[in-house]
């Protein structure tokens, strides 16, 4: 008899039988970085060599995109079932950071995976390659049990997520058609902490920008000149001071929501902020007063100095520097306007006496806040799955603290969307010695083969016949030449 608990078992057997690490140590092997030129193979081959097979596996008919904006490339797979089944969008990318070599402790490789009791080392293993590869393998449980999965799946694997995501938006507004779903489910980001299934709905945005002060042309001898010339330097922090308390609260107050919902602060009331046995220790008194560690981080704004330079730091000398810069970030969640953000800073800036401090937006693709609310029908499906696979209630997060791409499959897409992350805050994901929980892994393959049995057991929001048929005929439509 095929059962839910039988594709669940398959799912974990998966890793017990090696085939996870194996699978993910070919995937680390290819060094996809986007930050690196000289990669541009290497995006290609993850795609070709990886993903087309494990898809095609799965029944999908694959199709390469070139990027719009000359970046790396995508994969766009389909799997069509029955046209009065949900669709489900799915989504990862094949590209990593920098692999850091050297930098690695004990002499491991980014570029192999070695387990060291419950980690598993490696660039990828926990962003973005390990978490995909679980959501690959889950489907795989399900349909090795069920001879099918029940519903219509989609899923993109782009290869540019860590250099901001060039031509996804402008990929998917061309193939919207194509790429039409009920529902976006996807893994990504870290987990609350890693003991707890967590279900993530939207992403904080963010607002990159640099502050300075450009006071004269060159630097003059600190002896002859000091206590003569404006130090630019005092200047910018005396500033960046203005529009920040001593203990991080913000002071430009047209950057934090007027209220937070009674849905999301509901749902973080249990959220327990926790990024393992590695992670830093939280100063409690930091950020907005009244508010918890979970509603600070999920539920609010946060305003960060990331780098700070003025004369020369690796080799100080006596004079007075000319000028000095800031780079500075906001992350900000629905609610908010984010278009109002510099301008309000500017007037801010005035008022407080420092006209003369500069600010310039940093050109990068910024993305935007987005959140699926906490009592939305899909949420409570999904608590409710993991729920059942886990023996726990899953921690749900408005949206997750950092930033993705959520608002092209949110906003432009329209899509309702569940991210269920298999990592956690203390991976080391953009360092040395990234790796990936065996414990965590083990758990996720179990959420996953129970949200997609779930998904096509025929118990799900959608109202029959709803949306369905439109996603069925975006399925077939022919891929281009570009996509063999």
């Amino acid at each position: 008899m095929t059962t839910r608990d039988a594709a669940l078992a398959e799912a974990e057997a998966y890793l017990d039988r090696g085939d996870f690490v194996r699978d993910l140590a070919r995937r680390v092997a290819i060094p996809s970085e986007s930050q690196n030129p000289a990669r541009a193979a290497a995006l290609e081959a993850y795609l070709e060599e990886e993903m087309r097979p494990a898809l095609v596996a799965l029944g999908c008919r694959c199709g390469r995109f070139s990027n719009p904006t000359g970046g790396g490339p995508f994969l766009i797979a389909e799997r069509t079932e029955d046209s009065m089944a949900p669709t489900v969008l799915g989504y990862g990318h094949g590209d990593v950071i920098r692999g850091l070599e050297g930098q690695w402790h004990g002499g491991l490789s980014p570029w192999e995976v070695a387990q060291r009791g419950d980690h598993i080392y490696g660039r990828g293993t926990a962003d973005n390659k390990g978490q995909h590869t679980i959501n690959l393998a889950a489907l795989h449980a399900v349909l090795k049990t069920r001879s099918r999965l029940g519903f219509n799946a989609k899923l993109l694997i782009e290869t540019g997520e860590e250099v901001g995501s060039p031509g996804l938006r402008e990929l998917c507004a061309a193939e919207r058609a194509r790429l039409e779903a009920d529902l976006f489910l996807a893994s990504d980001g870290p987990r609350v902490a890693p003991e707890r299934p967590t279900l993530f709905l939207g992403a904080r945005g963010i607002v990159d920008f640099t502050l300075s002060v450009e006071l004269r042309a060159g630097a003059h001898h600190s002896g002859n000149w000091g206590g003569l010339l404006a130090n630019p330097g005092i200047i910018l922090a005396h500033a960046i001071a203005s529009i920040a308390s001593p203990k991080g609260a913000i002071r430009v107050r047209a950057w934090v929501p007027q209220n937070m919902p009674n849905s999301v602060r509901a749902a973080l009331s249990d959220i327990v902020v926790s990024g393992g046995p590695d992670a830093p220790a939280i100063d409690p008194a930091w950020g907005e007063p009244g508010l918890s560690p979970a509603e600070k981080v999920f539920g609010w704004t946060s305003f960060e100095v990331l780098a700070f330079k003025t004369g020369n730091p690796e080799a100080p000398v006596n004079a007075i520097p000319p000028s000095a810069q800031a780079y500075c970030q906001i992350r900000y969640v629905v609610g908010t306007d984010p278009g109002e953000f510099l301008p309000a800073l500017r007037r801010h800036l005035d008022a407080a006496g420092f006209p003369m401090v500069a600010i310039t937006p940093s050109g990068k693709g910024n993305s935007s806040a987005t959140r699926l609310d906490p009592d939305h029908p899909w949420v409570r499906w999904a608590a409710r799955s993991i729920a059942r696979s886990t023996g726990e209630a899953p921690a749900i997060l408005p949206n997750l603290g950092g930033s993705l791409p959520n608002d092209v499959f949110a906003e432009l897409l329209g899509l309702p969307t569940l991210w269920v992350p298999h990592s956690y805050a203390a991976c080391s994901q953009h360092a040395p010695n990234e790796h990936l929980l065996r414990s965590v892994a083990r758990q996720a393959l179990r959420v996953m083969a129970g949200l997609y049995w779930d998904l096509g057991d025929g118990n799900t929001p959608l109202h029959a016949g709803r949306g369905q048929r439109r996603a069925q005929k975006s399925l077939q439509r022919p891929f281009t030449s570009q996509s063999p």
